[in-house]
């Protein structure tokens, strides 16, 4: 997938005023935040608190009640997730989705256009396979795979079409400490090859350790944003993980 031009003032991907509700809840409640281009950024708060519906606002599979979503000077707020998809924005889910009865090799073709060929594809494939060390298992049906390789299969898959944007949501659960940072590794690779990433992640070693910007939703509020050592001694951000008796602590990586 080709470059575009840089967004506004390097901005890659932004949220202006988002609202989504679900019934009586109001899950996202006009959250804004603005994701720098080239950099690892992360998108965290306590449960509940919308990242994954921002997620879900941010890459088509959700249309905002009120607000903006930003790509390169223009709003898709709204865009069906393949035309999401086609302005290099991709993303993966909390929950795995790969093709159950599809090899890995197959689920990794499985995103690729009938303008690619194939001999290109299937290079491009066996490349990321390789990436994520799941080679030995090209030939296995993806439902087979133990949930932590069927996340490090669905980062790959991401990258097939070579995005701009990569949206990750829990890219550390259920994937084993040596695999996480080998993962982590490619994360920084792909920055430093000029992709803008942002995770949704629980695990604040990832967070903290990772993240140049980090921001944070609370009650489907932004708020608090900043570097790590902000954050961490952000009163808010406190209070939002601890409650109200634990203005002393701080949000710490273990």
């Amino acid at each position: 997938m080709t470059g575009r031009g840089p967004g506004p003032d390097g901005i890659a991907l932004e949220a202006r005023g988002l609202r989504k509700a679900f019934g009586g809840v109001q899950a996202v409640d006009g959250c804004s935040f603005a994701v720098p281009r080239g950099k690892i950024c992360g998108l965290i708060g306590p449960n509940g608190s919308g990242k994954t519906t921002t997620f879900n606002l941010l890459t088509g599979l959700a249309q905002p009640d009120e607000g903006q979503v930003l790509h390169d000077g223009v709003d898709i707020a709204g865009l069906r997730p393949h035309l999401v998809f086609r302005r290099g924005i991709t993303r993966t889910f909390q929950i795995t989705r790969v093709f159950r009865e599809m090899t890995v090799l197959e689920n990794m073709l499985s995103v690729i256009g009938l303008a690619v060929p194939d001999r290109v594809a299937r290079e491009r494939a066996e490349e990321l396979i390789a990436l994520v060390k799941l080679g030995h298992l090209r030939g296995e049906y993806g439902g087979r795979l133990s949930y932590g390789q069927q996340k490090l299969l669905e980062f790959a898959r991401a990258l097939m079409t070579d995005p701009e944007v990569i949206l990750l949501d829990e890219p550390a659960a259920g994937v084993n400490r040596t695999l996480l940072q080998h993962l982590l590794e490619q994360i920084h690779r792909l920055q430093e090859a000029g992709k803008t990433i942002l995770i949704v992640e629980h695990d604040m070693n990832v967070i903290m350790n990772h993240c140049e910007r980090i921001f944070v939703m609370d009650y489907g509020v932004k708020i608090a944003e900043g570097a790590p050592a902000e954050i961490q001694a952000d009163d808010r951000v406190i209070e939002a993980y601890f409650g109200r008796r634990r203005r002393t602590g701080a949000v710490h990586a273990a």
